[in-house]
């Protein structure tokens, strides 16, 4: 059944060369004990690896039922060995964190046998070998007889075809020895077992069949056999696999064997998973508490809509690119002005805000809201004075300005004055032109002035007077007490009344300031509002507020076409400018947003009315702020992570030295170069489990004490330290994967082992 022919292999090492077995042809029966004799270095353990399928032949062939061998691949081998040979070696090779049951029972774990059945054959043969009694018991408990017991039934449990044993008897004493003999003679009735041995008289005594070898050729053969050809039986090879729940077992029972050790290197893979765990506790309780600040203090902020809404999202990308930016020098060294048509920026939407629009807004719940209210602006008509009339006149409408930065300090920080000097009363005003030196065609517009072929300067500007009407000259009453408008104060104004104006100055925004905060235009002094209020405290027209606009009037004509009439006359529009919604609760604003969104429905992006929800706004920012910090803090978390990855890595390099024994034995029982692999993935992959379950075990302890520390720091928050569930099973995964990953070169290493070098580590 099994035949040597012409087999020759050399050991090549440097210059070094030796031929281990030198054309060497022999047969063997399909039952005998054959021991083979010779010196050291005559080839005898080396023909037991070959014929165990440990080491490969260099020429010649190993035939198993008539069939070559040459050809076999990597897994054919493993196959070979896990269901054709039994191994039993001098040093027994026993693995001393597992019990004898589970050594016997390992050959079989390749074999797909189930777990009943590896344990009712394990079993049956070790009564079979004297150690029923043992089966829980550590090889480290046992005497040198037990132990080469305990390998002989290892060796038998899979019902192999061929049992070789090298030098069984080596470690024994003579009485222990004469036992194992028996014991091998009688297998050797219904298997073929090679022996190799110094032992003459033991092979003499016991083996039917001498074969001796010398300097790796054959000189004696007590009974030679002749082979026919052909095959005697047929050699079916199954896959050996090692299922990773058996990987798994091993792996824990091996770490167990180093409690110590296994806790320190899974506490310092923790370390990291710690700190992860701890950002995103307090970034979970952190939100929980924006959220619930939402829904309760900031519940009650208006939904606004503007004429001019704002995309926050897009202005939070930075400044929108300039698409004229070339066209133009920034912060030019000249005096020059230029007129340019405004463009209007990605980051603005212009609301119609029309009167379906309004009434699809009074069509809400009024139990949603506490209420609503409507902001029409009221700017302070500025006329131009016309040189060849003398009189103050409306051109194209009204000039439109704001007030200027009232701190001098923070001005001096952010604008230089390119001509003239501040305004130092409320009688001057500042003229602002862009960092280009531009100034909106509007302005030019509403003054009269032709932009087709003139260029300007700053002296054009300076000295330019407007006029500012009061109020009180914007109305008349009659004899019944009516109020209607003074249609004549737009055409032509005099010098008699009103408030007189002049620009004293033009500035520009510096190139290193944080940003133009007055924009372009006109800009007068605080003191003008004041001048301006106080000269029409005698109104019929009461102003409740103004800043740089008037924003509400009271008093006005009864009629809606006085009304309208009116506010078109001193430039308010009659189409509210902002509306504003206050929400009831949370809830409200929700279902108040809901029906905002209704009206867009069916609509184009540019026909919709965009709403602006300060508290979302308010809550995402600062949200965006929290999850920005978390990243980082997560990032320097994640070092340690991979520091400990890396070094769980190491530590597993160093079970592989540790474990070389162990993967020639598996080796030799068959096991796959995957399954070795899959050996220490499955050690790693444990020690990462336990990493992750004490890093988010010691993080989740830890909330307790930082949720106590911040409740007597900081009045009001309660549980600032929430671990998320999701997180708890995440962080675990994690912590399994990279350790996974920082052990896939020590397992490759480990799989890559020659089974015959790795065997003959002590």
């Amino acid at each position: 059944m099994l035949k040597l022919s012409h087999m020759t292999k050399r050991y090549e090492i440097g210059k070094f060369k030796q031929t281990a077995l030198d054309d060497v042809t022999l047969a063997f029966r399909k039952t005998e004990f054959v021991s083979i004799l010779g010196p050291s270095g005559s080839g005898k353990t080396t023909m037991l690896n070959m014929i165990g399928g440990l080491d490969r032949f260099d020429a010649g062939d190993l035939l198993i039922n008539g069939k070559s061998t040459k050809h076999f691949t990597n897994e054919e081998w493993d196959s070979y060995r896990n269901h054709s040979i039994g191994f039993v070696f001098q040093n027994y090779n026993l693995i001393n964190h597992m019990s004898v049951l589970a050594n016997v029972e390992l050959g079989m774990t390749l074999s797909g046998v189930s777990a009943s059945e590896r344990k009712t054959r394990s079993l049956a043969v070790l009564e079979r070998v004297g150690l029923i009694d043992h089966v829980d018991k550590k090889p480290n408990q046992l005497s040198g007889g037990q132990m080469q017991r305990v390998a002989i039934a290892r060796a038998l449990v899979n019902d192999p075809d061929i049992i070789l044993a090298d030098e069984p008897t080596g470690a024994i004493d003579t009485e222990t020895s004469d036992q194992i003999m028996h014991l091998i003679k009688e297998i050797s009735k219904d298997k073929l077992v090679i022996m190799v041995t110094h032992n003459e008289a033991l092979a003499h005594e016991y083996s039917s069949r001498i074969v001796s070898l010398r300097d790796g050729k054959i000189i004696s053969d007590t009974n030679p056999y002749e082979m026919k050809d052909g095959s005697s039986a047929l050699l079916k090879l199954k896959q050996t696999s090692m299922a990773f729940s058996q990987a798994l077992r091993l792996s824990f029972s091996n770490l167990r064997t180093k409690k110590f050790r296994t806790l320190i290197t899974a506490f310092a893979g923790s370390i990291g998973i710690i700190g992860i765990a701890l950002v995103l506790s307090l970034a979970n309780g952190l939100d929980s508490e924006i959220n619930r600040l939402e829904m309760t203090t900031l519940a009650e902020f208006p939904v606004q809509i503007d004429q001019v809404a704002f995309n926050f999202d897009l202005a939070r990308q930075g400044p929108p690119e300039r698409i004229d930016a070339d066209l133009w020098d920034e912060f030019p060294e000249t005096d020059e002005v230029y007129p340019y048509e405004e463009v209007l920026l990605d980051i603005q939407h212009v609301n119609d805000i029309s009167e379906d629009y309004i009434r699809h807004v009074e069509a809400l719940d009024e139990a949603l809201y506490h209420q609503i209210s409507y902001s029409r602006s009221v700017n302070m008509t500025v006329l131009h004075k016309q040189a060849e009339d003398n009189v103050y006149k409306l051109n194209n409408g009204a000039v439109r300005f704001g007030p200027m930065i009232e701190e001098p300090d923070f001005f001096d920080q952010s604008y230089d004055v390119l001509e003239g000097s501040m305004p130092v009363n409320a009688t001057e005003l500042l003229l602002v032109v862009d960092s280009y030196n531009r100034l909106n065609i509007n302005f030019f517009n509403a003054l009269g002035i032709d932009t087709s072929d003139q260029s300007f300067t700053f002296t054009d500007f300076i000295g330019m007077q407007f006029k500012v009407p009061f109020l009180d000259d914007y109305y008349l009453e009659n004899s019944e007490g009516r109020f209607y408008t003074n249609g004549d104060l737009l055409g032509l104004y005099g010098d008699d009344s009103g408030i007189m104006l002049t620009i004293s100055g033009i500035a520009r925004v510096k190139e290193n300031a944080l940003s133009a905060i007055m924009g372009q235009g006109l800009k007068y002094h605080p003191g003008l509002v004041e001048t301006y209020l106080d000269n029409a405290k005698d109104a019929r027209i009461g102003v409740a507020q103004m800043s740089s606009d008037i924003s509400v009037i009271t008093g006005l004509p009864t009629t809606a076409a006085q009304i309208d009439q009116f506010l078109k006359s001193i430039g308010v529009i009659s189409t509210p400018s902002q509306i504003r919604i206050y929400p009831v609760d949370f809830d409200a604003k929700q279902a108040i947003t809901d029906h905002l969104d209704l009206f867009n429905e069916g609509l184009d992006d540019d026909m919709q009315v965009v709403y602006t929800d300060l508290a979302a706004i308010v809550t995402d920012l600062t949200s965006d702020v929290i999850d920005g910090i978390s990243y980082v803090l997560i990032a320097f978390s994640a070092i340690s992570l991979v520091v400990s990855s890396i070094m769980i890595g190491i530590i597993t390099y160093v079970s592989v030295l540790e474990r070389t024994k162990e993967i020639g034995l598996l080796r030799s029982l068959g096991a796959r170069r995957k399954d070795i692999s899959r050996v220490f993935n499955a050690e790693t992959s444990i020690i990462g489990f336990t990493a992750g379950i004490i890093g988010v075990v010691s993080a989740f302890l830890l909330t307790f004490p930082i949720n106590w520390l911040i409740r007597r720091l900081v009045d009001g928050i309660e549980n600032i330290a929430v671990m998320p569930v999701l997180a708890f099973f995440l962080l675990i995964v994690i912590s399994i994967f990279l350790t996974f990953v920082s052990g896939l070169v020590p397992a490759r290493i480990a799989s890559r082992k020659d089974p015959v070098v790795a065997l003959r580590i002590d």
